[in-house]
């Protein structure tokens, strides 16, 4: 038999319920995995061990009363990025301001996951605040690619994604707010889904930018990622942009063939400047969704390339609003050392946050501020509606956009820590997909020449995530499942 670790959920949970291993010794595997690979990886920031063999010891108890009270997460082994509450658990979102921050109450996918049996490994490593595309922006230490230690993992959800590449969880939850799911799991070899903005409940999750975050899973195979998406999804009154809209079974959307499917391919996104290697991968992996039946047409998101001038108006504004909160005042990092009230707010900001999260306020800060707004902000948002606009009309020619995830695999640690430009130019191709509100994807599709794991990107309408999770299959049918995990 493979290694515990090295199973899917769904695999994992086949033998829970036969009773052929139980929780707690998936957990002590697991745990054990970490305590062996995670130095090298570092892709946790908080450990709970203890947490985790009480939640499998429950697990165990509910397994042996009744197995049809079971879940499919029932005992399975899961990380959590930093940036979603879990009460009584350290929370940081990557950074000094919130170090010691200890939140009083659980998210709402966090309260989902522990009804349905799930047991919590830790907390995982993240860019602070969740801005950065390379994991290299934590306050703490960078995390390393599975794959080649010497590269990034992708961002802002990078310990998400190189904790399940790496085997020391089973899945994941991350956070997406311009890319920070889907070119992560690009980098690291896994699946991952930005859900429909407002699927998943915000509830609980630090905000970055209101208007742009959704929390969605990291898992091995695109089954799991439906059996995840089933249970955090829904309506939730907690969050004012939750939508009132019923959850299918997303696992009833996982039938071989792809007849009558109609796969669109954007021009803006095979443009010079991508990676031989990425173009030739995407293009196998469109290839073969046409030989589960797709039909293949070409259409056009003339906006895309101000797409990213426009997130980075957008995702600044917003921030700049939202972490005006960590002010010294009520949680979280407090300056010592001040005169005056208006002293420890600058000390305590000055102190508590990175470069990059201080670049954003200030961008965002200068976006919003009188004489500029209409300028920036309001036409911004302007050009977001053109994308919006853009994916409309594209929508009313395919069923689902199948298109690159970033233009590299993942670069080297420090290649472009000291070029911001750069670096926000790798998330070109998942921007469009937050600024519209549409769910996306990335699955496993191919190794470049130096065996890095690329990833094709699908999205889909507003609520199009059965169609999204068909064509995902369909790819893992075609292509074979990906088996291929680094040793570490």
């Amino acid at each position: 038999m493979s290694s515990l670790t090295d199973l899917s959920v769904h695999e994992l949970h086949e033998l829970l319920i036969k009773r052929e291993v139980s929780a707690v010794e998936v957990a002590k595997t697991y745990l054990k995995r970490i305590d062996e690979v995670d130095s090298k990886v570092r892709a946790y920031l908080t450990l709970t061990p203890d947490q985790a063999l009480a939640q499998a010891e429950e697990a165990d108890r509910c397994l042996s009363r009744d197995v049809e009270e079971a879940t499919p997460l029932t005992g399975i082994p899961m990380g959590i990025k930093d940036v979603i509450c879990t009460c009584g658990v350290r929370t940081t979102c990557g950074s000094r301001m919130l170090e010691n921050f200890v939140p009083p109450y659980s998210a709402t996918v966090i309260e989902r996951l522990e009804a349905h049996g799930a047991v919590m490994l830790g907390k995982l490593n993240m860019d602070e605040f969740a801005m950065g595309s390379s994991t290299e922006n934590s306050a703490f230490y960078p995390t390393h690619n599975p794959w080649d230690l010497e590269r990034v993992p992708g961002g802002s959800s990078g310990g998400s994604a190189a904790s399940v590449a790496a085997r020391t969880c089973a899945c994941s939850l991350g956070s997406d707010t311009g890319g920070s799911i889907r070119q992560p799991s690009s980098h690291c070899g896994v699946v991952g889904m930005k859900p429909t903005y407002g699927r998943v409940s915000r509830y609980g999750l630090v905000a970055f930018a209101s208007s742009l975050d959704q929390i969605g899973p990291i898992t091995r195979d695109v089954t799991d990622c439906a059996l995840l998406l089933n249970v955090i999804s829904g309506y939730d009154p907690r969050d004012s942009t939750s939508i009132p809209r019923d959850v299918p079974d997303y696992t009833l959307s996982l039938i071989p063939g792809l007849e009558g499917c109609t796969i669109g391919l954007p021009k803006e996104y095979f443009v010079s400047g991508l990676d031989p290697d990425v173009e030739r991968a995407v293009k196998t992996a469109v290839s073969a969704l046409e030989g589960q039946g797709a039909r293949l047409v070409e259409v056009s998101l003339p906006h895309t390339e101000y797409a990213v001038a426009t997130y980075y108006i957008i995702a600044p504004a917003e921030a700049s609003s939202n972490l005006s909160r960590y002010d010294g005042v009520k949680y979280g990092l407090r300056a010592q050392g001040f005169k005056d009230l208006t002293d420890m707010y600058k000390k305590t900001r000055s102190q508590g946050f990175g470069p990059e999260v201080k670049r954003r306020i200030m961008i965002g800060t200068y976006s919003l501020s009188s004489g500029y707004y209409d300028a920036y902000y309001k036409k911004a948002s302007q050009v977001r509606t053109l994308i919006v606009q853009d994916f409309r009309h594209a929508f009313k020619d395919c069923d689902v956009i199948a298109a690159p995830v970033a233009p590299t695999s993942a670069f080297r640690l420090g290649e472009k820590v000291d070029d911001p430009l750069q670096m926000y130019l790798s998330d070109i191709f998942t921007i469009p997909a937050n600024l519209a509100g549409i769910p996306g994807i990335s699955v496993p599709c191919g190794m470049d020449h130096n065996g890095l794991p690329i990833g094709l990107q699908l999205m889909a309408t507003h609520f199009g995530e059965q169609s999204l999770l068909k064509a995902a299959y369909n790819l893992e049918l075609a292509m074979g499942p990906w088996r291929n995990w680094p040793a570490v």
